[in-house]
């Protein structure tokens, strides 16, 4: 086992390797300063501040003038030039964003304009503060209670760290007006369940509202991007509604990311039934109602400070999840059938295989469970896959084109092009539960012990399985599929986590087999764990409560059969660790990022090497990028809006004989509150909708275009 922490702003070395790769650097440098050459598609020139050239700032070009609002953003090199190169024509607005400093004036522009800015430096901490990443606000608080059970968004922005003044009318103090806020909107209902479970907890939000409210301001300070941090180019499209929320998106086949060139990058909303497609050639998007034949939900939903009693989150199919074939149709979780909670009764005839090994019985739960769905670009279509026998979660394509899905108890699968061709749902299903061979024979046999039961070394055992982020091995013929989960609960600070290796085999459900590993003791590693896989079989995990993020090389283990298969002793030395490092909830070493399902950028889109993975942060504006050769940790930042996060990033090959050009990391803002994003009704406007789509590119230097 290893251990890796911090970040460290030495990336110079790998902007030197980037750059060889790239076109000849188009700057030239005279006497009287710094000259900035372009294209007439670019805007450039120089930013200075009253002490010169501001580093490592971003400048920000936005236009309403196309289908879609659409924002460009890049940053300062170190003599403070910029180039927003490739811009599509129209009329935009540029200004300069940074720590330290507030936004310059806006300035009128158009594509082929140099264009010199002045950066505004700060007139106060407190000023300056308004810009910094929702963590560093949420910092203050020294409880790290504030997770994904708080509706999964940003805790810690303007809109979470001030009370809504129609709720301070209401109430009489500040745990009342949090105990009124966190139940209302659409998804009050879940929230104060998890409110309340926090007990007297509740009260050290309630002392950090007060606290921020009186002036504090966060103990720590952002660093400005660095190294290869500044040759990011960051482009958002407004798409899909005002009212979207825990959104995903797919661009390519995450198995081959020439899939799709140019095609249109699709979004799912939970929240409204929609399937979004942004053409980022056209910069249009449109918007398509998922059909179902569910009973309609949460129309009748508590009252909001934004919305009021309007049932702004109505819905039938609450579309979840999101992935690609190589044929590039869409394949989505939702809820589709009539009967949400009856499942059909082949899941429990003992004449379907996979029903005789494992009977699914219809399960009593709150929320409806999810089927699947098929969008086909070509007939502009949907099939609904209503006939599943669980509840499906994040789902993902393996090696033998079969989808693959998280779900509670079992990995359940589509052979997919056995459904395309029948459109026959039971002839194409199955799944296996999570079955170890605790007594050594070599195989799996029913009579198996269960996971509330003591293992018993004579009969095999089965644990507990709580997949909600699915990963694939993408090179394994045997259909190797890893979950991340917390002991069979969803609780995050207090739980030891663990990941689950379930094998498909040659003829399932007879070769299904399971083995469990844990991190090793020590490091007080926990709670809500997810995976992602890289091409070598590696393993990627963010640990929602402690905060790391680790590896685990399966290579490297000597798996025997036994008891100690499932309960996770084995293959120590397979992990290795690592943490970004801050900022840190006061008094704690816990980040206040709140690590949000980690992912793999397969193709090198990046630029920064094939199977370099990163996850997302709920409070950071940003993707967090490890490269695991030196441990240091790269952000790759939306500076404008401010209130991304990130639920998926998928990257796309477009054209590989344009280099950084023609390669893409796509992701979407996932939150449950759009109206909380920069610009939108909690910050004063209505500029657009706070659903978005993110490209993020690596150029080899800042200057190139």
């Amino acid at each position: 086992m290893r251990f890796h922490g911090s970040r460290v702003a030495g990336f110079l070395i790998v902007a030197a390797g980037l750059l060889l790769l790239g076109s000849v650097q188009s700057v030239q440098t005279g006497q009287a300063g710094a000259r900035v050459e372009i294209d007439g598609d670019d805007i450039g020139g120089v930013v200075t501040g009253p002490d010169g050239p501001e580093a490592g700032v971003w400048v920000v070009a936005e236009t309403t003038d196309l289908p879609t609002k659409f924002s460009r953003s890049v940053v300062t090199d170190d003599q403070g030039r910029y180039v927003i190169p490739d811009l599509p024509d129209a009329n935009y607005q540029v200004w300069v964003r940074g720590y330290g400093l507030v936004d310059s004036p806006r300035q009128a522009a158009t594509p082929g304009q140099s264009l010199d800015l002045g950066a505004v430096p700060a007139p106060s901490e407190a000023a300056a503060a308004e810009y910094y990443p929702a963590a560093y606000w949420l910092a203050l608080m020294d409880k790290p209670i504030a997770g994904c059970g708080l509706a999964c968004h940003q805790i810690g922005n303007k809109a979470t760290r001030e009370i809504p003044v129609s709720i301070r009318e209401k109430t009489a103090t500040s745990l009342e007006a949090w105990d009124m806020r966190v139940a209302a909107g659409p998804e009050g209902a879940s929230m104060a369940a998890a409110w309340r479970g926090l007990g007297d907890d509740r009260e050290a939000f309630a002392e950090w509202t007060d606290r921020v409210a009186a002036g504090e301001l966060p103990p720590d300070k952002p660093e400005r991007p660095v190294g290869v941090e500044r040759n990011l180019v960051v482009t958002v499209y407004d798409w899909g509604t005002k009212f979207d929320g825990r959104t995903d998106a797919v661009a390519a086949d995450l198995r081959d990311g020439t899939v799709n060139p140019h095609g249109p990058v699709y979004m799912v909303s939970r929240s409204n039934d929609i399937l979004t497609m942004l053409d980022p050639v056209e910069n249009s998007s449109r918007n398509l109602i998922v059909p179902s034949e569910s009973p309609v939900t949460r129309d009748n939903t508590p009252w909001s400070p934004y919305w009021g009693d309007e049932p702004v989150w109505k819905r039938q199919s609450e579309p979840r999840s999101l992935a690609m074939d190589s044929g590039g149709r869409a394949w989505l979780s939702a809820i589709v059938r009539e009967a949400p909670r009856q499942n059909p009764e082949f899941c429990t005839s003992p004449e379907n295989k996979y029903a005789e090994h494992f009977p699914l019985t219809s399960r009593s739960r709150r929320a409806l469970p999810r089927q699947a769905s098929l969008y086909e670009p070509e007939t502009g279509e949907f099939t609904s896959i209503g006939d599943v026998c669980t509840s499906l979660d994040h789902n993902q394509f393996g090696p033998d084109d079969y989808m693959y899905f998280g779900s509670r108890d079992v990995v359940f699968w589509i052979d997919t092009p056995t459904f395309l061709e029948t459109r026959n749902t039971e002839e194409s299903v199955g799944w296996c539960p999570a079955v170890v061979d605790t007594n050594g024979d070599g195989e799996i046999t029913q009579g198996w012990t269960e996971p509330d039961e003591p293992i018993d070394p004579t009969r095999d055992h089965r644990v507990d399985l709580g997949c909600y982020q699915i990963a694939v091995d993408l090179n394994d013929p045997d259909g190797v599929a890893w979950c991340g989960d917390a002991d069979g609960s969803w609780t995050l600070q207090t739980t030891r986590g663990r990941l689950t290796r379930l094998v498909k085999g040659p003829d399932p459900p007879s070769t299904c087999r399971a083995e469990v590993f844990t991190p090793p003791e020590g490091l007080d590693i926990s709670g809500g764990p997810h995976a992602a896989v890289d091409s070598e079989g590696v393993v990627w995990m963010n640990w929602r409560g402690s905060q790391h993020f680790t590896s685990f090389d399966y290579r490297k283990c000597e798996v025997t059969p036994g008891p100690a298969a499932a309960t996770g002793e084995l293959c120590k030395d397979a992990w290795t660790v690592y943490r970004k490092g801050g900022p840190n909830h006061i008094g704690t070493n816990v980040e206040a990022d709140n690590t949000y399902l980690p992912q793999v950028d397969l193709h090198n889109v990046l630029g920064l090497g094939a199977d370099t993975p990163l996850y997302g942060t709920t409070n950071y504006d940003a993707l967090q990028v490890l490269l695991p050769e030196t441990g240091q940790f790269i952000q790759l930042r939306v500076p404008y809006p401010m209130g991304f996060f990130s639920r998926s990033a998928n990257g796309r090959v477009d054209d590989a004989t344009t280099g950084w050009k023609g390669r893409s990391l796509w992701s979407s803002f996932s939150t449950y509150t759009p109206w909380h994003v920069e610009g939108e009704y909690s910050d004063g406007g209505d500029t657009g909708n706070g659903s978005k789509a993110v490209r993020f590119q690596m150029r080899p230097h800042p200057l190139a275009h």
